[in-house]
């Protein structure tokens, strides 16, 4: 369910879907549209794919949130999830042509190679964080200048 404040803040509660990340995004992108905002839309809309797509990953079929928020020099998007495992972020490891092989398996269902997406979070965010909630979950933050 989906609720818009009067400044067109969202606060969505929602079943964790692969679909989730995407109706996210769409919805960010109509919200900064309408705040005339569509200059920040590219890395708002990377780092809400990747903290979305976290959160279904952690906690798939339970209940999620996420809220969107304008601040005076930032934009906010905070996801909460019940799942106990805090997000880890990968080091960058710098890659050749020779270090990347075909994955037969990649296109597979279920088939999971990441990890590397907080770094694009950390790349793009003015700010950015986790704040552990009781009694489980965690919101999981990033700020973006506008």
């Amino acid at each position: 369910m989906a609720k818009v404040a009067k400044s067109g803040e969202l606060d969505i509660s929602c079943r964790a879907s692969r679909t989730v990340p995407g109706m996210v995004r769409s919805l960010i992108e109509f919200r900064l549209a309408e705040w005339g905002l569509e200059r920040v839309a590219g890395d708002v809309l990377l780092i809400a794919g990747e903290i979305v797509a976290n959160a279904v990953r952690s906690t798939p079929d339970l209940e999620i949130r996420v809220r969107f928020t304008r601040e005076v020099r930032a934009v906010v998007l905070a996801v909460w999830d019940s799942g106990e495992d805090l997000p880890v972020v990968r080091p960058v490891v710098e890659m050749t042509l020779d270090d990347i092989e075909p994955d037969a398996c990649a296109l597979e269902p279920g088939h999971e190679e990441g990890g590397r997406g907080l770094q694009i979070v950390l790349g793009l965010a003015s700010d950015c964080g986790v704040r552990e909630t009781a009694p489980v979950g965690k919101w999981v933050w990033a700020a973006v200048a506008c």
